[in-house]
C-alpha cells in the first residue's frame, strides 16, 4: 500500500546502491582533498576516480565473511581499483563515512519532504479561501460553541503547517555536518583541512567538534520534527473523520468509482485515508522516540545507535513523505456539504448565542454572575424541554426590558461572527512561509 502512494525518489535514496554511491563519493572527496594536501598522488587520485567501482550483491557477500559494512565495502572497491586502493580510507574511520554520508541522504530526503510540506500547504489554502465564509458550528468538548467557518478551519491548520515547514527546515539544517575526525574526533591521522574540503563537495558543514560520530541530539531533532508533522496531520485527519460521522456529515473523503467501504455492508463510506494517516502517525512519533534514545551512547561512540538508525532513517522519511502527498490528495478531493454545515449549526436552538445575550446583559448593568444565572435558565430549557432559546429569551420580560427586542434581533444574526474573518485571513495568508 505504501508504495503505491510513495513517490520513487524518496524509496530511491535508501536503496543499497544510493547507500554505497554516497559512500563512494565521500572517499573520493577526501582522496582528492589528500593529494592536494600533497598526502597521497594526483595520479593516485586519478586512478581512484576512474575506476572505482561496487556491486552491491558482492558487499553483501563480503560483509557475510567481515560483519563489518564498511570494510566490505572497501574490499571491494579495492577489487576494482587495484593497488591505489591503498590511499583510500587513509586515516579515516568508518563513522567519518556512516555519518556524513547519513547527513547527505537525510538532507536529500529532507527536501523532498519540504516539498511535500508546500504540497500540502497549497491544498489547504485553496480550499481554506473557498470556505472562507461558510458558517458551521465550532466544538468544544465536541460540543456545539459558536458559529466559525470552514475556511477559519483550515486557515488553522494552514498556520499549523508553516510551523512544521519552519521546524523541519531548521531539523535539515541542523543535520547538514559531516565528520572527518578520526577514530576519536581529534584529527589525529587526517587534517581538519580534509574535512572541510569533504563537506564543501557534499554541500555540509564541518562538525565544529565530534567524537568518533557526529552527536546524536542532531538526528534526534530532525525524527522528532518530522513525528511533530505527522502528529499535525494526525489532528487534521481526524477532524475528517469526526466531520465524517453519519451523524455530523459536514464534509468527507472522495469515495471513488469502484471503491468498497466495507467486505459485508455495501453501504459504508468510510474515511479510510484519514484513519490511514492516524496510524501511521503513531509510527512515526515512536521513531522519534527511538531517536532520543540514541543520543546517550557510551565514551566517545558505542554502536547500539546505528541498527535503530537503519530502521527509522529510511521509515520515517518515506512514511512522512507518503502522508504528506496522501493527505494532500484527501484535502485536494475532499466533498464539503455547507448545507448540512448550516443544518447542524441551527440543531441548538439558538443556545449558540448565549454567550452574546451574557455580554449584552453584563454591559446594560447586570453582574456578570447574576446574567450568568438568567442566560443559564433559560438554556437549560432548552436542553430539557426542547424549546427555542430565541423566543424563551424575547420572553422574558427582565432580559427584554434590559436590552430591547432591536439589540436582541441583532445577537442573534449569525453573520455577526463573521466580521473578523477577513482579518484573521490577513494575518495567515498573508504572512511570508
Amino acid at each position: 500500500m505504501i508504495k503505491r502512494y510513495t513517490r520513487k525518489v524518496m524509496g530511491d535514496i535508501w536503496t543499497d546502491e544510493n547507500r554505497y554511491k554516497t559512500w563512494l563519493k565521500v572517499e573520493i572527496l577526501a582522496c582528492e582533498a589528500m593529494a592536494e594536501a600533497g598526502r597521497i598522488p594526483k595520479s593516485a587520485v586519478a586512478a581512484i576516480k576512474s575506476k572505482a567501482d561496487f556491486k552491491a550483491d558482492r558487499i553483501n557477500e563480503i560483509e557475510e565473511v567481515t560483519r563489518h559494512d564498511i570494510i566490505a565495502f572497501l574490499t571491494n572497491v579495492a577489487e576494482y581499483v587495484g593497488p591505489d586502493s591503498r590511499y583510500i580510507h587513509l586515516g579515516l574511520t568508518s563513522s567519518d563515512i556512516l555519518d556524513t554520508s547519513m547527513a547527505c541522504l537525510l538532507k536529500e530526503a529532507g527536501g523532498i519532504i519540504l516539498s511535500g510540506c508546500d504540497n500540502l500547504m497549497t491544498a489547504i489554502r485553496e480550499k481554506a479561501f473557498k470556505y472562507k465564509e461558510t458558517m458551521m458550528i465550532g466544538r468544544s468538548h465536541g460540543i456545539h460553541a459558536e458559529p466559525i467557518t470552514f475556511g477559519l478551519k483550515l486557515s488553522v491548520w494552514y498556520d499549523e503547517m508553516r510551523r512544521n515547514k519552519k521546524r523541519f527546515e531548521s531539523a535539515v539544517e541542523t543535520i547538514s555536518y559531516g565528520k572527518i575526525s578520526g577514530a576519536v574526533g581529534t584529527f589525529a591521522n587526517i587534517s581538519p583541512e580534509v574535512e572541510e574540503y569533504v563537506c564543501r563537495g557534499l554541500g555540509l558543514k564541518p562538525a565544529p567538534a565530534s567524537t568518533q560520530i557526529i552527536q546524536r541530539d542532531r538526528y534526534a531533532e530532525y525524527f522528532t520534527s518530522l513525528a511533530i508533522m505527522a502528529s499535525s496531520i494526525e489532528k487534521m485527519a481526524l477532524e475528517i473523520r469526526h466531520l465524517q460521522r453519519t451523524e455530523v456529515l459536514e464534509a468527507e473523503e472522495h469515495f471513488s468509482k469502484g471503491q468498497k467501504g466495507s467486505s459485508s455492508m455495501p453501504h459504508k463510506r468510510n474515511p479510510v485515508g484519514s484513519e490511514n494517516m492516524c496510524g501511521l502517525a503513531r509510527v512515526i512519533r515512536s521513531n522519534a522516540i527511538a531517536a532520543l534514545e540514541n543520543i546517550p551512547l557510551w565514551h566517545e561512540r558505542d554502536i547500539s545507535h546505528s541498527s535503530v538508525e537503519r530502521i527509522i532513517a529510511p521509515d520515517s522519511t518515506i512514511l512522512m513523505d507518503y502522508m504528506l502527498n496522501r493527505f494532500a490528495g484527501i484535502i485536494k478531493n475532499l466533498v464539503v456539504y455547507p448545507e448540512r454545515m448550516a443544518e447542524n449549526l441551527n440543531k441548538l436552538k439558538g443556545l449558540i448565542f448565549s454567550q452574546q445575550i451574557l455580554l449584552a446583559l453584563a454591559e446594560s448593568g447586570v453582574s456578570r454572575e447574576d446574567a450568568y444565572q438568567m442566560v443559564q435558565a433559560h438554556a437549560m430549557k432548552v436542553w430539557d424541554e426542547k424549546k427555542d432559546f430565541k423566543a424563551l429569551i424575547t420572553e422574558d420580560k427582565k432580559i427584554c426590558g434590559l436590552l430591547g427586542k432591536e439589540k436582541i434581533e441583532e445577537i442573534f444574526d449569525v453573520t455577526y461572527h463573521l466580521k473578523y474573518i477577513s482579518t484573521i485571513f490577513d494575518r495567515v495568508f498573508s504572512s511570508k512561509g
